[in-house]
């Protein structure tokens, strides 16, 4: 009986997903009226290889606003463009990462995609509508978050081992840090925008 107990753990152990530890903290964003929107993220080492995801995230254009404010997506990554109000928009980047592309102007259900292969911020702008502005940050690995309103955010699943840890914001980076992330459990990495 306790043979069978130890080949049946056995076998849920070799079966069980295995993941890695976390990494978590606080990012106080300076010159912005909340600390939300900023995006922590692991640097790309070597020999990392990632495939993009399957499923496309959305940016949505919903009252006069770019919706989310900021998504941050790993490179690879296609993009789902949307209008969701009831006038025409355009959404267009001057930014090198977003290969600065011009979707054209579009009203209705209309889905309209971009791929982001190169790392970095691209800023999103309607040529119609001048206030709209809205972000996409192109992270180097799919190890990233982007903070809450107090600033807080968790990069959950990293493999075990050492790595710079960046931040981006749109109101200002902060001065990476090293961390070591555990096999399991956490570690804690706290930033300050400059």
């Amino acid at each position: 009986m306790s043979r069978t107990l130890v080949i049946i753990s056995l076998i849920f152990a070799l079966a069980s997903p295995v993941f890695g530890g976390e990494v978590t903290g606080r990012v106080q964003v300076n010159n912005a009226s909340d600390n939300a929107n900023a995006v922590v993220y692991i640097e790309k080492e070597s020999g990392m290889k990632f495939s993009p995801p399957a499923q496309q995230p959305l940016m949505d254009q919903k009252d006069l606003q770019f919706v989310p404010h900021v998504l941050p997506v790993v490179a690879g990554t296609t993009v789902q463009f949307k209008n969701d109000d009831p006038v025409v928009h355009n959404i267009f980047t001057p930014s090198p990462a977003g290969d600065m592309f011009n979707l054209g102007s579009w009203k209705g259900n209309e889905v309209k995609t971009h791929t982001f292969d190169k790392t970095g911020e691209v800023v999103l702008l309607c040529n119609l509508h001048p206030e709209m502005e809205g972000y996409i940050y192109v992270a180097p690995t799919p190890y990233f978050a982007k903070t809450d309103d107090s600033g807080n955010y968790t990069i959950s699943d990293v493999p075990p081992g050492t790595y710079t840890l960046k931040v981006w914001s749109e109101h200002g980076n902060a001065r990476p840090q090293q961390v070591t992330v555990p096999e399991s459990g956490s570690v804690t990495a706290n930033f300050s925008t400059r």
